[in-house]
């Protein structure tokens, strides 16, 4: 094993902090705009941000070009933890969460996509900053797409080695220029799909700020609200709803599908076998939910209790289809505190949890296409038994899918469950009471945003102590990066050099 070619490493993370300091620019430019008090304190964090990470390119600018696997580990981690150590600046400088753990959390619930929070008044949070909370969401989800396009399956580890033979992407053992090619037809979509739903949300009868921040969060699958009843504060306004549920569903389909149906190649998308159980999943919980709501929910919501019966089943459908999504693909918004319906629908949403969007798409989680492999392999283990000899391999889109990728998935099924389980009995350990401990675990881990307990969706992460916020910050890293990425820095070999 080659040692670390720590200059590109180094070089990399400059560039990252050269793009996270340009971004808050443009947050800088909105505080501006809306006067709210703060212009100076963004752009001075913009600019402290900017210095490190020209510093340290210019200090690295001979470096090696190559990137090899263990490299690519390191980057992938590295860049998110130092992304989320200079988001902090914003909030830091500005005043506006000026404790650095609560601040990090934050940081570190944007970048991930996850969007729990330890904000109490969100509204009365300069909008500047607010601004900067969302720009978060969208820079991690923009992230993500090309992680689980273009880095992970060359690192052997994300869901898209299914796709590989139909997605552009990176040859087996280095990082291609074709990535960028990838990634710049995929941030054409991701940005289209921004600028869309800011556009229909404006019309819709959002002011332009609250469209562009919820774009921004629906997009990214992330949650960050600029109200504190979140997309509930538009409960009378359900065309709002509509559009943002829109959104979710396509945030949490494969990008590469996106790309293919404005291509025109439709029959792509109606064959995939993921979109298929992805789209059966959203369906069929719906169906379920709505049932429940509308016949043995406490209907605790005003649009519930409208004396109209097309009414009350409207809003049933609505609420269901909404959080049914938002769970799903992790995003996180919430139209109610669904822990507050019956208690089947409380462990129903716990259980949607550890569901996930599609491989390819900016939703946490498992992700649709294991579930599918599991199954699947699930079900062969029966013929296998009854016919030990014969050659049953498991099969995705037509293809016979290898015994290293079934392995793959299996493995990571047991480590997203080993770390479930490690995540609950930490924050179990820290006093919390069993419902808010596995609720937080599993948010945490799947990058849902709200939970259960004293975490939910009334509620928020402030609750945590110190270590409990440090120890979720560190379940939604591993959870974002396909736990792998993360895991496999803390294990000696690693770092060992042959």
């Amino acid at each position: 094993m080659s040692k670390l070619n720590y200059k590109i490493i180094s070089h990399i993370m400059g560039l990252l902090l050269l793009c996270n300091g340009c971004f808050m620019l443009i947050a800088t430019i909105i505080s501006f705009i809306y006067e709210d008090g703060v212009t100076l304190e963004i752009m001075m964090a913009s600019f402290a941000t900017l210095f490190v990470g020209i510093a340290l390119m210019f200090l690295t600018r001979e470096h090696q070009k190559e990137l090899n696997k263990r490299e690519g580990y390191i980057v992938v981690t590295f860049g998110w933890i130092f992304m989320s150590l200079s988001g902090t600046l914003p909030y830091i400088f500005s005043g506006a969460i000026p404790s650095f753990t609560n601040a990090f959390f934050e940081t570190m619930s944007g970048y991930t996509t996850t969007g729990a929070s330890i904000l109490n008044e969100i509204e009365i949070i300069p909008k500047g900053i607010l601004f900067w909370r969302s720009l978060t969401h969208w820079i991690g989800g923009m992230g993500i797409i090309v992680l689980a396009v273009a880095i992970l399956p060359l690192l052997g580890i994300g869901g898209m080695q299914l796709f590989a033979a139909e997605a552009p992407g990176p040859s087996a053992d280095k990082l291609h220029p074709r990535i960028t090619d990838t990634a710049k037809r995929l941030w054409l979509i991701y940005f289209g799909y921004t600028a869309a739903e800011t556009i229909l949300l404006k019309l819709a009868g959002m002011n332009f700020f609250d469209a562009i921040n919820h774009a921004l969060s629906t997009l990214s699958t992330g949650g960050f609200s600029t109200k504190n009843a979140s997309v509930a504060y538009w409960n009378d306004q359900p065309l709002i709803q509509y559009i943002i549920m829109l959104f979710m569903f396509l945030a949490g389909m494969n990008f590469v599908l996106s790309y293919f149906g404005f291509k025109g190649k439709i029959q792509k998308i109606i064959k995939d076998e993921e979109f298929k159980l992805y789209s059966f999943f959203v369906i069929s919980f719906t169906i379920i939910a709505t049932l429940v709501i509308y016949l043995k929910a406490d209907a605790s919501l005003s649009s519930i209790d409208h004396p109209m019966v097309w009414g009350e089943a409207e809003s049933a459908f609505r609420h269901a289809l909404f959080q049914v999504l938002a769970t799903i693909t992790t995003t996180g918004f919430v139209t109610a505190d669904f822990t507050m319906w019956t208690p089947f629908l409380t462990i129903f949403f716990f259980g949607l949890m550890f569901l996930g969007g599609s491989a390819g798409s900016t939703s946490g989680g498992m992700k649709v296409v294991r579930h599918l492999i599991t199954i699947r392999n699930g079900i062969l283990e029966f013929k296998r038994t009854l016919h030990p000899r014969a050659v049953l391999p498991v099969r995705y889109n037509t293809r016979a899918v290898s015994k290293e990728i079934v392995f793959n998935v299996l493995a990571f099924f047991i480590l997203y469950m080993l770390s479930f389980i490690i995540g609950s009995v930490v924050l179990g350990a820290l006093g919390l009471d069993f419902e808010t401990a596995i609720g937080g675990a599993a948010s945490s881990l799947g990058n849902v945003g709200p939970a259960f307990g004293k975490l939910s969706p009334v509620n928020n992460f402030d609750v945590l102590p110190a270590v409990g916020k440090w120890w979720c910050c560190f379940l939604m890293l591993i959870g974002r990066l396909e736990l792998f990425t993360v895991l496999i820095l803390l294990t000696p070999f690693f770092w060992r050099n042959r």
